[in-house]
């Protein structure tokens, strides 16, 4: 039996390479995927490219627009089983008189999407048989660097947000799990991360030890 067939599926930051390989990945199981970015063109090019997809426009780092993308999400698709959250960046270097707060608050807006997307569909995942969290995290966690302070401190911030979200799937009996992936750079590892993330609906949240998971992904 497919244990993806038919899982309603978000993922936030799409139309990114990873987000492509992601979408085709889980439709290819099954899924019934909803893509979330910000550009409409990009978003109609993913849905010509992967038929299946629903594209959806939303600013995650807007609590309105989040809860009005849940509404449509739930009216036309229903309950979500997963959310997978691509959504990041790269802006670093200067060492710690160059980490600037521009830069700060561009980093920021994937935390934002995190938490909002996390908690707008929260009572979804929390219910679902299989309800899944998933991230993309930096090895930069384990290990900081003057240049990079900014990205790593969002990085561990996020990784934070997903333990709680571990924490509170384990306090309600859920099945859910929240995992997260770390890398050292994503390039060249879409399809892996696309692979590893389907499998997540294969194991077993309260038989394993999936909840709360940190993997890091190498070429």
């Amino acid at each position: 039996m497919n244990t993806l067939q038919d899982k309603v599926v978000v993922i936030a930051g799409a139309t990114s390479a990873s987000g492509r390989a992601v979408a085709r990945t889980l439709v290819e199981n099954g899924a019934k995927v909803v893509a979330v970015g910000s550009h409409q063109g990009r978003l109609d090019e993913l849905e010509v490219e992967i038929p299946g997809v629903l594209g959806e426009r939303a600013d995650l780092t807007d609590g309105d627009d989040v809860l009005e993308l849940a509404m449509r999400v739930h009216a036309r698709l229903g309950d979500v089983d997963g959310v997978v959250h691509l959504v990041g960046g790269w802006r670093g270097g200067g060492g710690i008189p160059g980490q600037t707060e521009e830069d700060y608050r561009l980093l920021e807006r994937s935390l934002t999407a995190l938490r909002y997307a996390s908690r707008v569909f929260w009572d979804d995942l929390v219910g679902s048989d299989a309800g899944r969290v998933a991230i993309v995290s930096s090895t930069t966690v384990e290990k900081p660097t003057a240049g990079g302070a900014n990205y790593t401190a969002i990085k561990a911030a996020s990784e934070s947000w997903m333990r709680s979200l571990a924490d509170g799937f384990a306090k309600a009996g859920s099945p859910g799990a929240a995992v997260t992936f770390r890398v050292k750079a994503l390039a060249g590892l879409e399809q892996r991360l696309a692979d590893e993330i389907v499998a997540l609906w294969s194991t077993d949240a309260s038989a394993s030890d999936l909840n709360g998971r940190v993997t890091t992904l190498q070429a």
